[in-house]
């Protein structure tokens, strides 16, 4: 499997190169839009972007975990977890490019 990784520098560069803004004006509009999708979440809302995927918040409740080492119960408070839900598209898409089928 590739361990390449994304940066927040290589997508301000994807946006100079595709919208030719300057790199400037490029990495502002990433920060900005990331801050926008991290705002919403925060606040609980859906992040929904169309061909992509679904960004939303969950709500998990208390519940007994194990420590696999001594075997003691321990308990694991409420929490809220983050999720993302991938498109069809999307799903096509990677499952296109890795030469699965679909």
């Amino acid at each position: 499997m590739n361990e390449r990784t994304v940066t927040r520098a290589q997508l301000s560069e994807a946006v100079y190169q595709e919208v030719g803004l300057s790199r400037n004006e490029s990495a502002d509009l990433v920060e900005t839009i990331l801050n926008e999708i991290s705002d919403a979440l925060s606040r609980g809302e859906t992040v929904k972007i169309s061909s992509f995927g679904s960004f939303f918040v969950r709500q998990k409740g208390e519940r007994i975990g194990r420590n696999p080492k001594t075997g003691e119960e321990v308990p694991i408070r409420p929490r809220r977890v983050l999720v993302f839900r991938a498109s069809h598209v999307l799903k096509n898409r990677v499952n296109d490019a890795n030469g699965a089928s679909a």
